[in-house]
């Protein structure tokens, strides 16, 4: 048996939104920009996805921007409202965003000195929840841009949107989250958050990669980052990729109708596949807020062992799970997000991450329990001793700094 419990990091494409897919790279070929009927078929399609992506944000559909990846709307987002030549160029982000979205807080950072931006990177507490009061305190004149994630991508562990939606909007600051990873899993209206900016990207809820979309709020400036012809509304040029954004369309329509019932159906699976695991493996705890979680998510610690070779050694076995997230597959160092909760450097290293889809069966998790257990063993039994956490009880990390703020003036 195969199982696969790495839905976070990519999801199959939906059997409907791969029909609705299909005609758009073969009979329907036409340019959504041509004015024939080729083209206006194709521009149709273009914006009945449009309205499909705007219904699953509680948006209006002139507000969202189609982009190549969740990825690229971030960058969009961040480097679009922070334009060069702004007036106000201090951004507020977290210490555990995704690089999609640190890197581009860094490109802000690396301009020349006379546009550089300064931004503040707000700790988290061991449970991975960013408090609001150190977003309000971090705040200045010249802040223009807030940017913190809805849920993380390796703990699962949903922010406090709302809350900090309030602070930016009576701050009078944009507010951008990245909502990648809860597209599709939680429910999600854009006024009831209070953002200004939401990236998604299709294949983290049953679409094609290589497509996405930024919400922007009416009335809310942006700067492209790409040049060319007129898409978009002038956000994003480029010819649009009919077939992927009627994928993303038709993704949307789904999660649109399931997201609550799956959502507890997988949550019920990983609350199974948790309480097993805590109670047949000696010495591991999860990772993250148990609660305030996207219901597919589990990060765990195995201590003692090393996470690379744990996570080889249940592919091996038939059971797919990740290190982390799936753009730093390879990297040296430990997962920055584990490391801002606390971990040293070791946990960091023996922590898996564990994500179910609407494909996981309890037949999946039986195996999955069958398997997890006896490998943990027989890489403890090869690494070189170490102290232990007290079964199933996480240690209790160092409160990281409230704020860290990094210029280049």
């Amino acid at each position: 048996m195969r199982v696969y419990l790495d839905f976070n990091a990519t999801t199959p494409v939906d059997p409907a939104v791969l029909a609705a897919m299909t005609p758009y790279f073969s009979a329907e070929f036409g340019n959504a920009s041509s004015i024939h009927s080729a083209g206006q078929r194709a521009r149709s399609s273009v914006e009945h996805a449009r309205e499909s992506v705007a219904n699953l944000l509680g948006a209006e559909p002139a507000e969202i921007v189609f982009t190549g990846s969740g990825t690229e709307a971030n960058n969009l987002a961040i480097l679009g409202t922070v334009a060069p030549g702004a007036t106000k160029r201090h951004v507020i982000t977290t210490t555990i965003e995704h690089h999609a979205v640190l890197h581009s807080c860094a490109a802000l950072q690396a301009r020349h000195v006379h546009q550089a931006s300064e931004v503040t990177y707000v700790g988290v507490g061991h449970d991975g929840l960013v408090d609001p009061e150190n977003i309000r305190r971090a705040l200045r004149p010249d802040t223009a841009l807030i940017t913190v994630m809805h849920a993380n991508n390796e703990l699962g562990t949903i922010q406090p949107i709302e809350e900090i939606g309030k602070i930016a909007r009576a701050a009078g600051v944009f507010f951008h989250t990245d909502a990648v990873q809860s597209a599709g899993k939680l429910p999600i209206d854009v006024d009831r958050l209070g953002v200004d900016l939401l990236s998604i990207a299709a294949h983290k809820f049953y679409g094609p990669k290589g497509v996405g979309a930024l919400y922007v709020r009416s009335g809310v400036p942006i700067a492209p980052i790409l040049y060319g012809g007129h898409h978009e509304r002038d956000r994003r040029p480029g010819t649009e990729n009919v077939p992927g954004i009627v994928g993303l369309g038709k993704a949307a329509e789904l999660a649109a109708h399931h997201v609550r019932l799956d959502s507890e159906k997988i949550g019920a699976l990983r609350n199974r596949f948790e309480q097993a695991l805590l109670e047949t493996v000696p010495q591991c705890f999860i990772n993250g807020h148990r609660d305030r979680r996207i219901p597919n998510t589990s990060n765990f610690t195995f201590a003692n062992a090393v996470g690379e070779s744990l996570q080889i050694g249940l592919d091996l076995q038939g059971v797919a799970c990740s290190t982390g997230a799936a753009c730093s597959s390879g990297a040296i160092e430990p997962s920055h997000v584990l490391t801002a909760i606390g971990l040293s450097h070791d946990y960091a290293n023996a922590s898996l991450r564990f994500s179910l889809g609407h494909g996981t069966t309890d037949a999946e998790i039986d195996f999955a329990l069958s398997v997890i257990p006896a490998v943990v063993e027989r890489l403890r039994d090869l690494a070189p001793a170490q102290p232990q956490p007290q079964p199933q009880t996480p240690p209790q990390p160092q409160q990281p700094h409230p704020t860290k703020a990094v210029s280049v003036r």
